[in-house]
């Protein structure tokens, strides 16, 4: 009969299994620097207030990307992607890249889209759940049908940058 293991052991070392500090005062896992600037966003902002307003300002903004995150997370379409991601930092640079196209007064400081979605072997399917959480996400808070249009039309030449396969 097989003996278990001794308890000993530190199977995280036996398997060189790294452990990830977070940034104490973000909780972000730290990433290789790179060049920060608003053109990694994807898209040019709308003109003045009233997209921004449609979407309730920088908090109605900030409600529907927390939503939009946990969507993506539970959905089993897509779940596996975002699997071992950092979700604080997703969710911030997601409100950022939002806030910023929608003129809602932020700068966006994450990596450009190419960078940020390589090696995750994404397929239209995905990017298509992807939409529709952030299609559920805009309809749950409120936002116009036509004013969701117009962002997403802001946000589909990215697809080229996302989708891989």
């Amino acid at each position: 009969m097989q003996q278990p293991p001794a308890d000993t052991i530190d199977w995280d070392e036996e398997f060189s299994v790294e452990t990830v500090e977070r940034d104490p005062s973000t909780g972000e896992v730290p990433t290789d620097p790179y060049d920060q600037s608003n053109a990694n966003a994807g898209a040019v902002p709308f003109e003045g207030e009233s997209m921004a307003a449609r979407f309730g300002g920088q908090d109605g903004i900030r409600r529907i990307v927390e939503r939009f995150v946990d969507l993506n997370f539970a959905d089993p379409r897509i779940a596996a992607i975002f699997e071992g991601h950092d979700e604080v930092r997703l969710r911030r640079t997601l409100f950022e890249q939002f806030c910023y196209i929608l003129n809602a007064g932020c700068d966006y400081t994450g990596r450009d889209m190419r960078s940020s979605h390589e090696g995750l072997g994404s397929r239209k399917a995905d990017l298509n759940a992807v939409v529709e959480n952030l299609q559920q996400a805009m309809h749950e808070e409120g936002v116009p049908f036509a004013a969701q249009n117009r962002l997403l039309a802001k946000l589909a030449p990215m697809k080229g940058d996302v989708v891989e396969r």
